[in-house]
């Protein structure tokens, strides 16, 4: 909910009293949590450093649940995920060099949590059984790697083929529909979603 509601009131904020009209497929997150550009910059990045510290709470709980050494794996890898995450709030795009180690770990970590824990629930799970969880977790996957992965391809997507987590920090002219920040906000809306459902999935075990 903190997440959510940073992220929400940082993009009203942004429409009613910045100077541009915010847009998904052009803008980034972390243009939303620049200090002096952005007016709620402090709702986006407070709801990233407290809501994902409730994560790693709930990673790490889960993670002592575990019953596999591949469930380990993701809950610890998701515990990274969301500490990385934590540090985009903690070190806006105005620390600019941690801003982008903490995006670049926070896609890889996500990418690696989301890999293995469907590596798990193949190896655990009965086609019949596998849980509605899978479903975002594969995208989130996809997501991650289409992220991370995409440039590599030399496909000028970018000046350079730079990494896409370098691209989303820089000033410049861009197209309508900027590929780093399409990807961003997909892989987010996914992992969120995932998320979402393993918290409602724990809490229904726990009854």
């Amino acid at each position: 909910m903190g997440l959510l509601l940073g992220l929400i009131i940082s993009i009203i904020g942004y429409d009613a009293l910045g100077d541009e009209h915010f847009n998904l497929t052009n803008y980034t997150m972390s243009e939303l949590g620049n200090y002096g550009h952005s007016p709620f910059a402090v709702a986006l990045n407070g709801g990233l450093f407290f809501g994902s510290l409730c994560l790693v709470l709930f990673s790490l709980y889960s993670l002592q649940l575990s019953r596999s050494l591949t469930g380990a794996i993701s809950f610890f890898s998701l515990a990274l995920s969301c500490m990385s995450l934590a540090g985009i709030g903690l070190f806006p795009v105005n620390v600019y060099h941690l801003h982008v180690f903490m995006l670049k770990w926070f896609f890889i970590f996500s990418c690696i949590s989301a890999l293995v824990y469907l590596v798990n629930q193949t190896l655990t799970q009965p086609p019949s059984g596998m849980r509605w969880s899978c479903l975002p977790a594969l995208l989130s996957c996809i997501s991650f790697a289409m992220f991370l992965f995409l440039p590599l391809f030399e496909l000028d997507v970018t000046e350079g083929n730079r990494p896409f987590y370098h691209e989303m920090v820089l000033e410049g002219t861009r197209p309508a529909l900027w590929w780093p920040a399409l990807l961003q906000w997909i892989s987010l809306g996914c992992f969120l979603l995932w998320l979402a459902v393993l918290l409602y999935e724990r809490f229904r075990s726990r009854e």
